[in-house]
């Protein structure tokens, strides 16, 4: 008070002054701390910590210690492909697959026999052959339906019903997935012990697919010999037992989180488990295809066991005559004569 009373009247002033420069020049002064650095720029950050632990982790009270890890480098890259390659991937396999059957069928036409029916029927598929497939068939479809769900819903599905009926649809979805994938699982299980053995290569497999099994010629004279199954059939059932198999194991690994893999494990089955399942949704649309529209007298065979004499000659020779069916068909009998 002495000091600012030599400066007379314009002591107090003074005192404002000074006070306001200490308030502006003291939170510079603390940043720069006592050696004149910046702690603030010395600290550690984010991507630090990421380049020498890869990963951002805490302390969590929880049983779970998997929860301490905030971020990784893992995670991002997961979500990346889940969010921008994974749906071009799928849409591209299916909506490609879509286009191109539909121009098969206006340029090519349905498949059709060279010849009338013979009026005699051979067992081709079983019982217990039909039951494996129809119940593989109906998994599979309503796993690719909520599967499909997981990738494309909140694109498509959620703006047209609204984030709660989506909310529900996608919970249920869930279920249902995991309800039917020990149906699907168990059916390529039985699908393999049944038809291994038919699916194995043979001699006509290459003439098969050098002339693309006949499909492609509008004349349809062309049926090249094949055995029970032709090359074009093994193909997709290669594609189902192979790529069965990769979503059965990875979708083992997402039934039982962190059972058996940690978070990279976790998101490497995830993105194995959608990646396959777009591309097989694309190949049993294929299938689908050709055992019904594409290809006149194919759904038969799956949905009643037997086919015509005349369609087996034509798609399957080789499986004919190995079947000891060579026998021309039978002269139908007279009709009763009516009485008087």
């Amino acid at each position: 008070m002495q000091v600012l009373k030599r400066f007379g009247p314009i002591g107090p002033a003074l005192a404002v002054i000074v006070l306001a420069f200490g308030l502006l020049v003291a939170p510079a002064a603390a940043q720069e701390g006592p050696s004149g650095s910046n702690p603030t720029a010395q600290s550690v950050n984010e991507q630090q910590l990421l380049q020498e632990l890869n990963k951002i982790q805490g302390r969590v009270s929880i049983p779970d210690a998997n929860a301490g890890t905030l971020e990784q480098p893992q995670g991002r890259g997961f979500r990346d492909y889940h969010e921008g390659a994974l749906p071009w991937i799928g849409g591209i396999a299916v909506l490609g697959m879509l286009l191109l059957l539909a121009l098969f069928y206006f340029v090519r036409g349905r498949i059709r026999l060279r010849s009338p029916e013979a009026g005699v029927k051979i067992l081709r598929f079983n019982a217990l052959e039909r039951l494996t497939h129809w119940i593989t068939a109906t998994a599979f479809i309503i796993l690719a339906i909520t599967g499909l769900n997981f990738i494309f819903g909140k694109r498509l599905l959620m703006p047209l019903i609204g984030p709660d009926a989506f909310s529900a649809w996608s919970q249920w979805s869930k279920y249902a997935h995991d309800f039917f994938s020990w149906a699907f699982m168990l059916g390529i299980v039985v699908m393999a012990v049944l038809w291994v053995w038919d699916n194995l290569p043979d001699r006509y497999d290459a003439h098969w697919l050098k002339v693309g099994g006949g499909m492609f010629d509008k004349t349809n004279r062309t049926h090249p010999p094949a055995t029970r199954f032709n090359a074009g059939q093994k193909l997709i059932f290669w594609s189902v037992i192979i790529g069965g198999i990769a979503l059965s194991v990875s979708g083992i690994f997402m039934l039982f989180p962190f059972s058996y893999a940690d978070v990279n494990g976790m998101q490497l089955a995830q993105t194995i488990h959608a990646t396959v399942g777009v591309l097989m949704v694309a190949v049993i649309i294929a299938h689908i295809y050709i055992g019904t529209l594409g290809m006149e007298g194919a759904y038969e065979a799956m949905g009643s066991g037997t086919v015509d004499l005349n369609w087996a000659k034509e798609h399957h020779s080789v499986w004919v005559e190995k079947q000891g069916a060579r026998t021309e068909p039978s002269q139908p009998s007279a009709p009763p004569t009516p009485a008087e």
